[in-house]
């Protein structure tokens, strides 16, 4: 299935509502989603996004407001279907864990395990920590038993419980993180999984006894304990899928992108190869992994307060405005740092200044000296056609970009394809100084030259606008409908779209600028 392609955000925990630290991943996985569509064709890609609704931390949530945990499930997964439309994520499939067909599916993968013999009851005393809803070793643990992602102490739990045999399948999950160097992304990632593997694996446990936890899938086999979360939660990336026989599972999975935090590095670079292979089923093709937003410094949390809702946030500030700001400032893989003041500045200078100046200037030219008719082709590439050599710079410049950005994108290199996208509108403004069509245009002889910096520019705007669509599709949409260009239109090589006799709409302002003061 060389050209399709299955992506998956992580299955977010249902225990409150949606906040930036969320859209991070959301927006990241929205982008490369979005370009895969561009590339191979809506029908070849599935996005899949959806809640996590068992386990003791939703439950203990629920108990903690007085619902019943589907009920409060309800509640949260509403909240995060919301979220994500106002965010203009483009998900496909949204699975909610507690649908009765991904339970289906869990408890169908759970009796296949079961009888193959990977699955056995042990007593079992260990650590546990409610907020990563699994068991930890003291060596794994900060000194007093805390939890190093939720900073808190794990708890001791002797019961009876199911194991997965974890250990079986260790050294497998190495050799094809061995043989596939990108297999997990960015390296760091990947050492760090190799770390894990570098010594024996306990069994993981699935299940918990009804009697402490009564909230999760039962299993098929003993009716007295429910499935472990993250077995259950695992399976919600193929569970919801159009066809889930084992023919359509055996390919799909190889072209699965996981896109998760690094906070759950383990559970997907482990266990969840493990769960696959007991299964007798493939591995994916990539794990994507994410670093932390953080707020002067401290990681985005519920515990922390020091949460913004992401919806409310970008209809403050406009739309896309988020989703420019977390794509072009942070480095895929590494922490990044949220701020009101760091926000507006990206805007004012990026957005507002540099491609909402330039349509401007662009469309205020058109109607200025032709009544919005492009009068003239834009220039060609080839340096010996004769023509103007700012003209054919600015040419080569703007049909290079979507090769430039392409790469980039495939390797979740997301900042800097949109420094190559801010790079041409660097060179467009530029040339708009070298060439002075404003003053040109003064004298009536000048405008047949005046034409023909204005076509080149008016092309130009259109490659940007369309190359802009993955990570800024309300800006893409608003700058192609000014240029009055049709999706099929926007995808043309640069030279092949817009030509003379064309008309462009009057423009609006795009980017209004923020005053930093008011707003902080």
């Amino acid at each position: 299935m060389a050209n399709r392609i299955h992506i998956t955000s992580a299955i977010i925990y249902s225990n409150g509502p949606p906040h930036v630290g969320h859209a991070y991943e959301m927006l990241a996985t929205d982008a490369f989603a979005r370009f895969q569509r561009r590339k191979l064709g809506a029908a070849n890609v599935t996005f899949l996004t959806g809640t996590d609704e068992h386990g003791d931390k939703n439950k203990r949530a629920a108990d903690a407001i007085g619902l019943h945990p589907k009920a409060f499930a309800d509640k949260i997964s509403a909240l995060f279907r919301q979220g994500w439309a106002g965010l203009d994520i483009s998900y496909d499939i949204f699975v909610r864990t507690t649908d009765p067909v991904h339970e289906a599916f869990v408890q169908k993968m759970l009796a296949r395990t079961y009888q193959s013999g990977d699955i056995y009851f042990k007593d079992y005393e260990g650590l546990y920590c409610v907020g990563c809803e699994r068991f930890y070793t003291e060596k794994e643990l900060l000194p007093g038993n805390i939890c190093p992602v939720h900073n808190r102490p794990a708890e001791p739990i002797k019961e009876g419980n199911y194991f997965l045999k974890l250990e079986k399948y260790r050294e497998a999950i190495r050799r094809n993180i061995e043989k596939n160097p990108d297999f997990i992304r960015p390296e760091r990632y990947r050492n760090e999984a190799l770390r894990m593997l570098d010594e024996p694996l306990e069994d993981l446990c699935i299940s918990r006894p009804k009697a402490r936890l009564d909230w999760g899938i039962a299993l098929p086999f003993d009716d007295k304990y429910v499935t472990y979360v993250w077995y259950d939660a695992l399976w919600a990336y193929m569970s919801e899928l159009p066809d889930t026989d084992d023919a359509s599972l055996t390919a799909i999975i190889p072209v699965t992108e996981h896109f998760i935090g690094k906070d759950i590095l383990k559970t997907h670079a482990v266990y969840w190869p493990a769960i696959l292979l007991s299964a007798g089923l493939p591995l994916y093709r990539h794990l994507n992994v994410h670093g932390f937003m953080n707020f002067g410094g401290a990681r985005l949390s519920k515990s922390s307060g020091n949460i913004e809702d992401p919806v409310a946030y970008q209809q403050t500030v406009g739309p896309d405005a988020l989703r420019f700001f977390i794509l072009r400032e942070f480095t895929y893989g590494l922490d990044g740092d949220f701020s009101e003041e760091r926000v507006i500045d990206r805007y004012n200078s990026d957005l507002a200044n540099d491609l909402g100046n330039l349509t401007s200037r662009v469309l205020s030219m058109a109607a200025r000296y032709s009544q919005g008719a492009i009068a003239a082709a834009p220039a060609g590439t080839a340096a010996g056609s004769g023509g103007d050599p700012l003209d054919v710079a600015l040419a080569e410049t703007f049909a290079s970009v979507p090769a430039r950005v392409a790469p980039l994108v495939e390797e979740l290199a997301f900042n800097r394809a949109l420094e190559a996208i801010w790079q041409a509108l660097d060179a467009a403004n530029k040339y708009i100084v070298a060439t002075s069509p404003f003053t040109l245009a003064k004298d009536p002889a000048n405008l047949p030259r005046v034409a023909q910096i204005l076509a080149n520019l008016v092309e130009g705007l259109r490659v940007v606008a369309d190359t802009l669509e993955p990570f800024m599709p309300v800006a893409s949409k608003k700058i192609l409908g000014l240029l009055n260009v049709d999706e099929k239109l926007a995808r043309a090589p640069y030279g092949d779209g817009i030509k003379p006799g064309h008309r462009v709409n009057p423009t609006t302002p795009l980017f209004p600028r923020i005053d930093k003061k008011a707003r902080i």
